[in-house]
């Protein structure tokens, strides 16, 4: 039987210890036999899950369909596309036998769906009434990874990916700055992520992509994640797989096409922005658990009174923690979980006609009358949802500086790690050195940030681009 409860490093002596400490005490998911894969336990399973129903909610507003594409990719399919296999070869894993029989062509792990997708329309798609196409599927994805970390990076993910064919690049890039909207709102209002919203450089955009736009958040400890990408196409892959249509001239013409996903990588954002050196600190919309009752005794009255309660709180989760574990380890173990409100009660209370509830981000304990326990719940959920958003919005604005040289950048990132915005001049040749030099890039190109005439941070060579450099998970 595995451990329960061991000690959580603190996050201010070892933040990476502290992460993998919280993640296996919290039971969200445990190593997998082959090396980068991980074992979804039930209550990480059930996070994603909730995020995964926010978003299908979502996408299905605009008409996404749901499809579903195999697993596995013929070699010369995928290699069709150069620059898009070249983003993606060191990460592939290649199936070449099966049984004792060797494969006439070697079969790629999905790292992701593109090639099969427009492999798909190309046969889909006649006319401009075939248009569009919208689909996304839920699925696993493999990119084998040399240095693994939950939910940051392993081996094998989970996912959504969204797939569209248009008949004008207009409606494309439309969609695509939508999709992005959707990842925005998401991560602000769902998992309280205060996201930082723009387009990749030319380095970092997704390979085979014309532009593409991400989400970007930043840790406690100041470092950078990636936590959403939606990309525009233009007609890079229809001319490459031959996705054509007929327009309404009658004139035979390349399809416009996007991609977009976000991973179980949004687990560990949440992780690493909200929660403590005493576990998971959950947003309450995916939090698995919302509220635990812990009894402090199970008389006639207290069992009476959680029955009371729980009908009171019909409308949340609601969990009643029902083990012969003991009291202290009751509260540590709802702590470790990250569960937003915890309930006790007990016959002292009861005689009062009251019981103590308390937030798992403040800890305080607060008495409550029994008949302003639902009004109460959801005050305290409203307000530590809010606190959890202010707080990490806090240590985003503390953590974002800027800087007009290289050595001024360095600088900066010595002594305060977080978001630098600098003047760039967005060539591949310069951010390259960049990482060389630093073990740094960039994040975005931010929306909200007015771009300006200026010298580049790193070449000096002229620059229209302010650009967030972070280092990055």
């Amino acid at each position: 039987m595995a451990k329960q409860l061991d000690k959580i490093t603190p996050r201010a002596t070892d933040f990476s210890q502290w992460y993998t400490d919280t993640v296996l005490n919290a039971k969200l998911v445990e190593y997998g036999p082959v090396k980068g894969t991980t074992i979804f336990r039930p209550y990480g399973y059930a996070i994603w899950e909730l995020m995964q129903k926010y978003l299908d909610a979502e996408f299905k507003k605009i008409g996404v369909q749901n499809v579903y594409f195999p697993l596995l990719i013929p070699q010369s399919l995928f290699n069709k596309e150069k620059e898009h296999i070249d983003g993606f070869s060191p990460e592939i894993a290649t199936v070449t036998r099966v049984g004792d029989k060797e494969l006439d062509e070697p079969l790629y792990i999905r790292p992701t769906s593109e090639v099969l997708m427009a492999n798909f329309f190309q046969n889909e798609v006649r006319s401009y009434r075939d248009l569009p196409l919208v689909y996304n599927q839920w699925v696993n994805v493999m990119r084998w990874e040399k240095t693994t970390r939950p939910f940051l990076r392993t081996s094998e993910f989970l996912w959504q990916e969204g797939h569209t064919v248009h008949n004008n690049p207009a409606e494309a890039k439309k969609l695509t700055l939508k999709i992005l909207e959707i990842y925005a709102k998401f991560a602000r209002e769902v998992l309280l992520l205060p996201v930082v919203t723009g387009r990749k450089t030319e380095k970092e955009k997704f390979a085979g992509a014309q532009e593409t736009y991400t989400i970007e958040s930043l840790m406690h400890d100041g470092q950078a994640l990636q936590c959403g990408t939606s990309h525009y196409f233009g007609d890079n892959f229809s001319k490459v797989y031959d996705i054509k249509f007929q327009n309404k001239e009658g004139k035979l013409e390349n399809a416009y096409s996007t991609s977009w996903g976000v991973s179980t990588r949004l687990i560990g954002a949440i992780i690493m922005t909200h929660s403590d050196d005493n576990g998971l600190v959950l947003p309450s919309a995916i939090s698995p658990i919302q509220v635990r009752l812990i009894q402090i005794k199970d008389t006639d009255e207290v069992l009476e009174a959680t029955t009371q309660i729980q009908k009171q709180l019909a409308g949340l989760r609601v969990d009643v923690d029902k083990s012969d574990k003991s009291f202290g380890f009751k509260i540590s173990e709802a702590e470790i979980k990250g569960i937003p409100v915890r309930i006790e009660i007990g016959p002292r209370d009861l005689e009062m006609g009251q019981v103590t509830i308390s937030r798992r981000d403040t800890k305080e304990k607060n008495t409550v009358a029994l008949k302003d326990v639902q009004s109460t719940v959801k005050i305290m959920i409203a307000d530590y949802d809010r606190a959890l958003y202010s707080n990490a919005l806090a240590n985003r604005k503390l953590r974002t500086s800027t800087a007009s040289t290289i050595e001024e950048y360095v600088q900066k990132l010595q002594d305060n790690q977080g978001f630098v915005l600098v003047p760039f001049c967005g060539r591949v040749e310069c951010e390259t050195e960049v990482k060389q030099k630093t073990s740094t890039n960039s994040r975005c190109i931010p929306f909200d940030v007015e771009q300006e005439c200026a010298k580049c941070f790193n070449c000096g060579m002229k620059s229209t681009l302010k650009v967030y450099f972070a280092r990055a998970y």
